[in-house]
């Protein structure tokens, strides 16, 4: 926790700094912590009766109980604010009154959770769970330090400057990469494994249930303590001197790990003087620039969901002495580094960066390349294993985990209708933001009003109502809630075939980089997902739906191959896993992706085709939207991969027509390929 108090401590320093992701394992005392943080900010001066928290010698010229007249302020404990997953826009940035807006003029404002944390702290548990809507207009507050509340042309601003801490399980799913970039530091928590430490939490922990406010009084010097030298750091922030040395260090630092922008230069400065301040010095040393850039930097060098963030250490150490001292260096001398270092750092471990950067090393780089063995002669099918191999994850028949090729951007596969799952970037939905497509009367709190429906609605009733004035009678009956359609995230169900035949020719690598891709798109869709493998004598849950997508990509790594071919095994286990999520989550549409040759076997005797089919013919009864991508190669193809997308009452596609640039076909809908109709074909010879 080391990394983490420091983190937490800094940012009471310096606010500026823009403040923490705390990312890690589940029972860790994430939340812990960073609550207590609380109790350590210093108290701050607001204007008495202000409920958007103006300083008393800079207020807001904008704010909305302003304007403020000079006047001593008053002092109060700082916020620490949270925000919860499930809020509602209302309740982050506030709510006009619409009626009074219409009737009167007046604007109304009941501030939200962002006026509240003005010059505190905003705390978000399960940030990486935040629905994008929420997401949004935390990084326009954040850019802007300010809040606007717009409701058909009536607008509310107040200033809304926070510090922002979040916490997050990695197992559930990452953050979009705008907001990953505002959180300044990041540290990584895991629970120590040394039975001593583990013991000592034990002991803390009962102490505390037993007698919270004895426990409390046993802490209270140190924290006493804490508090004032976090004061006298910021006292002397102001004369810490960041020089032109460290500055070279800084700007170097973030070159040689190919950060993005601008804002990690910045955060590593801003790091570097309040460690400075913190340690009660007036200069930067190496130390801190050292310091600064294993807080600042392991979250911003991450390229894809998929990397692990972390830092190389040995390359942060170099870097920092070939730029060292008050002397520019000459940027053609580049000192080779010690063969015997280790790449991954003293650490190793998480909290100081010490995690390997991916693409490093000599295993990160492309696989060797294989002579691919001669194409089967014509009119023959692909080899597949024989009758005798062995089941599943044991025997002769496992062929070792093949690494998969490299991942490319796919074509659109969405859901077809109209859904009202969570708010996503796959399919059509009815959400509360999009383009407005109607009206209806509200159903409980108006939240989107339909400006032209509601005065349509108000105006036959004037007269009656005894209207003598300019103003328009609005009564709550007349309000109409705008009706919204946007996209919403889905279910990505994989269904992945790992038998003998398709790891004949290779073809794994491909198919693992299709899937891959695959993934990486439903990152961006912010989609669950879930992986069913199959293969040998039957199919297992790989990975239950789940919206970490960089687990699904962990398990696909490592899934080896070999043996027979149970489709239908694996399209029944994909049958229970949606009937239980259906009982979860029955908003959440489900859409199918199978990724297979065609092929299938059983046992001897057993038509497993015909298997294969009735299984596929379930999940079209239950209007389960589907996709098959067609992993078959070479000159001769069967087409059993076609034939199972008409029974699934989905779309096939090949691997080369998944790609977003392929002229090969355009999958738009996944029912496209079974309509029948001229419009489908012409749509596909346009394609």
């Amino acid at each position: 926790m080391d990394d983490l108090r420091l983190a937490l401590l800094l940012n009471a320093v310096s606010p500026a700094v823009g403040g923490v992701l705390v990312r890690g394992e589940k029972g860790t005392a994430k939340s812990t912590a960073v609550r207590a943080l609380a109790a350590l900010m210093p108290d701050v001066d607001v204007v008495a009766g202000c409920r958007f928290s103006c300083a008393p010698g800079a207020p807001d010229p904008g704010c909305p109980d302003g304007p403020h007249e000079a006047a001593p302020g008053t002092a109060r404990p700082a916020r620490m604010v949270e925000l919860p997953v499930g809020a509602s826009e209302d309740r982050l940035v506030g709510a006009l009154d619409i009626e009074r807006a219409l009737a009167d003029g007046v604007k109304a404002f009941e501030p939200g959770l962002l006026a509240d944390a003005h010059r505190g702290v905003l705390y978000v548990d399960e940030v990486n769970l935040l629905h994008d809507h929420l997401v949004d207009l935390l990084l326009d507050a954040a850019a802007m330090g300010a809040s606007y509340v717009e409701r058909e042309g009536v607008s509310v601003r107040h200033a809304a400057r926070f510090l922002l801490v979040g916490t997050m399980n990695p197992e559930e799913g990452e953050l979009r990469p705008q907001l990953l970039d505002r959180f300044g530091l990041t540290v990584e928590v895991a629970a120590s494994r040394e039975p001593e430490q583990r013991v000592e939490v034990v002991r803390r922990r009962l102490a505390y249930d037993d007698d919270p406010a004895a426990f409390a009084a046993r802490w209270a010097d140190e924290e006493t303590a804490l508090r004032e030298r976090i004061a006298a750091a910021r006292t002397l922030l102001p004369r810490v001197g960041l020089g032109d040395a460290a500055l070279r260090q800084i700007a170097a630092t973030c070159a040689a790990f190919e950060v993005d922008g601008m804002r990690a230069d910045i955060v590593m400065a801003r790091t570097a003087t309040a460690l400075a301040a913190w340690a009660g010095r007036t200069d930067v040393r190496e130390e801190d620039v050292r310091q600064a850039a294993l807080l600042a930097l392991p979250h911003r060098r991450r390229r894809n969901p998929f990397d692990a963030p972390g830092l190389d250490e040995d390359k942060l150490d170099e870097t920092l002495e070939r730029f060292g001292g008050d002397d520019r260096p000459d940027p053609d001398t580049d000192p080779d580094p010690d063969p015997g270092t280790d790449p991954s750092g003293p650490d190793g471990g998480p909290g100081g960066g010490g995690v390997p950067p991916q693409g490093q090393g000599p295993e990160s780089g492309p696989p060797a390349e294989q002579p691919e063995p001669p194409e089967p002669p014509a009119g023959q099918p692909e080899p597949s294993e024989p009758a005798g191999a062995p089941a599943a994850g044991a025997g002769a028949g496992d062929r070792s985990a093949e690494r998969a090729a490299e991942p490319f951007r796919t074509k659109v596969l969405s859901v077809p209708g109209l859904g009202e799952g969570a708010a996503g970037r796959r399919s059509r939905a009815r959400t509360e933001h999009g383009r407005t497509t109607g009206a209806r009367r509200p159903q409980g709190a108006l939240t989107k009003l339909h400006l032209a429906a509601t005065v349509r609605a108000a105006a036959p009733h004037q007269r009656a109502r005894g209207r003598s004035g300019p103003g328009l009678v609005v009564r709550r009956d007349d309000l109409r809630q705008a009706t919204r359609e946007g996209r919403e995230g889905n279910l990505v169900l994989f269904v992945v075939d790992a038998s003998g035949s398709m790891a004949a020719r290779r073809r794994m690598g491909s198919v693992k980089g299709a899937v891959l891709s695959l993934l990486l798109d439903a990152y961006q869709r912010r989609d669950k997902v879930g992986l069913v493998t199959f293969r040998g004598t039957g199919a297992e849950v790989a990975l239950p739906p789940t919206s970490s997508v960089d687990a699904a990509a962990a398990r696909l790594e490592e899934l080896p191959t070999g043996g027979r071919t149970p489709l239908a095994a694996g399209l029944l286990k994909a049958h229970d896993v949606l009937r239980v999520e259906r009982l979860r989550d029955p908003s959440r549409r489900p859409l199918l992706v199978v990724v297979t040759d065609g092929r299938a076997t059983g046992a001897r005797g057993s038509d497993a085709l015909a298997l294969a089919g009735r299984a596929a013919r379930l999940h079209a009864a239950e209007g389960t939207a589907a996709v098959v991508v067609d992993c078959e190669a070479g000159p001769v193809r069967l087409g059993l991969a076609g034939n199972l997308a008409r029974e699934l009452g989905g779309a096939a596609v090949t691997l080369d027509e998944l790609r977003a640039d392929s002229i090969a076909g355009l999958v738009r809908d996944v029912r496209a390929a079974t309509t029948g109709t001229d419009s489908t074909v012409r749509n596909r010879r346009a394609a």
